[in-house]
């Protein structure tokens, strides 16, 4: 199981969002969004998918390294059991979200193709599932892509087509000039303005369909 770090609402029954990490496991980055979640009404939940290995080694090279030797299918299943514990919690609402980042990006992608009851899913700049697998998706997705990122871009068109064709709800933003990461302040990639805006309607959504 995943090592699952619970930022706790300060009272009542409150909708959940889960956070998914980049590929270096739970890193400070990672802790600070779970943080502004909760601070935003949430109940925030992120796992560690390096917990078979350690956890987060606090480097992001070694994390980096360590993120290799995962069992993806294993890191799949964990991943959907921590929504299915996350759903269940007493001092939630019954109402998950998910929002991920770079690798988390494209497992928010994949729990919205496996999770009918998921209500609301984030995927910032993340791989796109099979396009067979868009007719599975009942989620509202909110995407977040980077201007200059050829390979997730590039493989977008046909999943958009594969969502319109199932008439999945759905936003997709680009942010110009953008590089891959633009949300993470803690590398030169990040862009605050993109940033911010990309945040800021992260929120709004979640509003929409979770509180």
């Amino acid at each position: 199981m995943l090592r699952k770090p619970v930022a706790p609402p300060a009272g009542g029954r409150l909708p959940a969002v889960l956070v998914v990490h980049e590929n270096r496991g739970l890193n400070p980055h990672i802790e600070d969004i779970a943080r502004r979640l909760a601070l935003d009404g949430y109940l925030a939940f992120a796992p560690d998918a390096l917990t078979p290995l350690g956890g987060y080694p606090g480097d992001e090279d070694k994390a980096r390294a360590l993120f290799a030797q995962l069992d993806q299918a294993k890191t799949k299943q964990d991943f959907l059991a921590s929504a299915a514990t996350l759903k269940a919690r007493p001092d939630g609402n019954g109402r998950i979200g998910v929002v991920g980042f770079c690798y988390g990006g494209g497992v928010a992608h994949t729990l919205a193709t496996e999770l009918p009851d998921l209500a609301a899913a984030v995927p910032y700049y993340g791989n796109h599932p099979p396009v067979e697998a868009a007719a599975k998706v009942k989620a509202p997705l909110l995407i977040h892509f980077a201007g200059v990122d050829e390979r997730i871009n590039a493989a977008w068109p046909a999943y958009e087509a594969a969502l319109k064709a199932a008439s999945v709800r759905y936003t997709a933003h680009q942010y110009p000039g953008t590089q891959h990461g633009f949300n993470n302040d803690t590398t030169p990639r990040f862009d605050a303005a993109a940033a911010k805006l990309s945040w800021d309607r992260t929120l709004a959504f979640f509003r929409q369909h979770l509180v």
